[in-house]
């Protein structure tokens, strides 16, 4: 496993978390599609500033570059987090939290394409 891999693999892990966390202590304060939403927003800062400075620390854009990239490319894993999500919970039933994390793994590869090659490209 390569540097940049493992290092994707902990800061995803950790922007996962910490929108799991959000999720679960708004989403009884909100719709779940919202809570899903704020979490992501708060998500977005431990993602951004974990993979600049591990996951892609050899990056050849500047971080203003960097950070309007990997907001188009964390927007677009968000879509496709919150429409897989939806789906699970509204059309299928799915508990809250599970449908969550499914979607949350649907988006990470995406996210991770998106990140390596275009966002954070050496």
């Amino acid at each position: 496993m390569s540097p940049s891999t493992f290092w994707f693999l902990v800061v995803g892990g950790a922007a996962a978390l910490t929108h799991l966390l959000v999720f679960t202590l708004a989403q009884h304060q909100m719709w779940p599609e919202l809570a899903n939403a704020l979490g992501f927003c708060i998500a977005f800062f431990v993602s951004f500033a974990g993979h600049r400075l591990l996951s892609f620390r050899d990056a050849a854009t500047s971080v203003t570059t960097s950070l309007v990239r990997f907001g188009v490319t964390a927007l677009a894993g968000f879509a496709s987090n919150e429409m897989v999500f939806i789906v699970l919970l509204r059309a299928l039933h799915w508990p809250a939290l599970a449908a969550l994390v499914l979607a949350l793994i649907f988006a990470a590869a995406q996210t991770f394409v998106l990140s390596r090659f275009w966002a954070f490209r050496r």
